[in-house]
């Protein structure tokens, strides 16, 4: 549709060139895709109306047609660190890997020129706007739950572009000298309240276990004296030996 008359003569003229000479042009207007590809093909720098070609054999014209093959098979974009700053105005550097694949081949072709350019900036630009709204801790323990975040904001983006991104992680957080010194300072306190914790429950255990053993002492006699007598022969036992010079025990 919306051919002019040097168009259409042109393609008159082609197929009539196609039909005459059969046996030997039907080599060069046949072309073989393979299962993840598919072929768009402009003719006369129009793009062909219909899906695009592909899996297996289409028909183009050599004088008058051209085709680009895309690859529907997923791809792997590497993003590299950028600057972001976080809610509580923490300035980080983080890199991204998203995982995308071409949905849509012609719709493709006739609205980018640079895919991985595209994709590279969409998604600095989103990351920075949706981290702008997010706490730095909110960042290292909600990691997965922001990645899908920008995973949905990428492909509302990339839908109309013929793009289908499949996943979205974030792959390495970077601080400023500044922020792991404090980090290291709060976590060196977390450790010294945890320790001064559990030496606290140490002392009270041992208390308890003092006070029964106490008031197991006191209500047999002999078994105090034998503790006494325990005692006495662990000191003899040490090397050098000590001299020791019992007393009785109602003294004590």
């Amino acid at each position: 549709p919306g051919l002019g008359i040097c168009e259409w003569l042109l393609t008159i003229l082609s197929f009539l060139f196609v039909i005459m000479t059969f046996p030997i042009s039907v080599w060069f207007c046949m072309k073989v895709v393979r299962e993840y590809e598919r072929a768009i093909v402009f003719r006369l720098g129009r793009l062909l109306p219909g899906r695009a070609r592909g899996p297996g054999l289409f028909f183009f014209l050599p004088c008058l047609d051209t085709y680009h093959k895309v690859d529907l098979r997923l791809k792997t974009l590497e993003i590299p660190f950028h600057q972001v700053v976080t809610k509580d105005m923490v300035t980080l550097e983080i890199d991204a890997v998203c995982y995308y694949r071409l949905e849509n081949a012609s719709l493709l072709l006739t609205t980018l020129t640079s895919i991985s350019s595209a994709i590279q900036l969409l998604v600095q630009t989103t990351t920075k706007r949706l981290l702008a709204h997010r706490a730095f801790s909110e960042l290292l323990l909600e990691r997965k739950s922001i990645s899908q975040e920008i995973k949905v904001a990428l492909d509302a983006v990339t839908g109309c572009w013929g793009i289908k991104v499949e996943r979205t992680e974030i792959n390495n957080v970077q601080l400023p000298a500044e922020v792991r010194q404090s980090l290291a300072v709060e976590a060196e306190a977390q450790r010294q309240a945890k320790v001064r914790v559990i030496a606290a429950e140490g002392e009270k255990a041992a208390s308890e276990s003092l006070r029964m053993a106490a008031e197991i002492l006191s209500s047999a006699p002999a078994a105090a004296q034998l503790r006494y007598l325990h005692a006495l022969h662990s000191l003899t036992a040490e090397k050098p030996a000590a001299f020791i010079l019992p007393l009785p025990l109602d003294a004590m």
